[in-house]
C-alpha cells in the first residue's frame, strides 16, 4: 500500500548565553510528543517554499522570530522509525545567532539548553544535535564561523572567548592574536572604543559581505 512520506525541515540553532554554547529548544504544540522540548521544525510547504533552504528560513522565523546571519544545510536524516507517524525525511540546517536577537523575540517561547547537556529529545533530535555540534566545532577550527555568535561590534578578547566556548578548549592569547592579521576577516571600526576595567579596547566587526572566511590553518 502506498504511504505518503513525511518531509520536514529541522533547525539546530546555536547561541551563547552565560558564557556557554547553547541550543534553542521549543515545546511541541501537537502530537506526537506534545509539550516535549524539541528542535524547531516544520513541514515543507511545496506550494510556496522554493527549496529546502527557503523552508528552513521560513520555519526558523515563524518559530523563533529570527533571521539568522548564518544558516547552512547540515544533513538529511531519513527512516521508518524516527517518526511514529511513518517513514520520514528531515532536511536539517544549523544556524548561529547572537543572544540579543533571542531576547528581542521573547514573545516566541523557547528554552536554551547547553549543547553538551541536552535532555532526552523526541524523534532523533539528540542524534541531530550531536551531529550539528560536531560540524560546528570542526568547521570553527578553520573558519570565521563563531563570529556569527557575537554582536555586530566586539573586542578581540570577546572573539577569542567565543572561539574557546565553541571549541571547548582554551586558546593561547598571543598565538591567537598573531594569527588574526593572517586570517583577514575582521576590520577595526574607526573611533569605536570600549572602556574597560584596565585599558580601552578597540571594537571590530566582520568585513562587509563576508559570510564565511576559510583559513589556511586551524586557529
Amino acid at each position: 500500500m502506498d504511504q505518503s512520506i513525511i518531509v520536514t525541515v529541522d533547525i539546530v540553532l546555536f547561541t551563547l548565553s552565560d558564557s556557554r554554547l547553547k541550543i534553542v529548544l521549543q515545546r511541541r504544540e501537537r502530537e506526537p510528543y506534545a509539550q516535549q522540548l524539541a528542535l524547531p521544525g516544520g513541514y515543507i510547504h511545496t506550494d510556496t517554499d522554493r527549496d529546502s533552504r527557503a523552508a528552513a528560513e521560513r520555519v526558523l522565523q515563524q518559530k523563533t522570530g529570527i533571521v539568522s546571519p548564518y544558516l547552512e544545510q547540515l544533513y538529511t536524516f531519513t527512516g521508518g522509525v524516527r517518526d511514529p507517524r511513518g517513514w520520514s525525511v528531515s532536511i536539517v540546517y544549523y544556524a548561529l545567532v547572537n543572544e540579543s536577537h533571542l531576547i528581542a523575540n521573547e514573545d516566541h517561547a523557547f528554552t536554551l539548553i547547553e549543547a553538551d547537556a541536552l535532555p532526552d529529545l523526541p524523534f532523533d533530535h539528540n542524534r541531530i544535535a550531536t551531529f550539528a555540534l560536531k560540524r560546528l566545532r570542526d568547521k570553527s577550527a578553520y573558519t570565521s564561523l563563531p563570529v556569527h555568535l557575537l554582536p555586530e561590534l566586539f573586542t578581540l578578547t570577546e572573539l577569542q572567548q567565543t572561539y574557546e566556548q565553541v571549541l571547548g578548549t582554551p586558546l593561547d592569547k598571543s598565538v591567537f592574536r598573531r594569527k588574526l592579521p593572517e586570517l583577514d576577516f575582521l576590520e577595526a571600526v574607526p573611533n569605536a572604543i570600549r572602556q574597560g576595567k584596565h585599558r580601552p579596547a578597540q571594537l571590530y566587526r566582520l568585513k562587509p559581505n563576508l559570510r564565511l572566511a576559510v583559513f589556511d590553518k586551524t586557529v
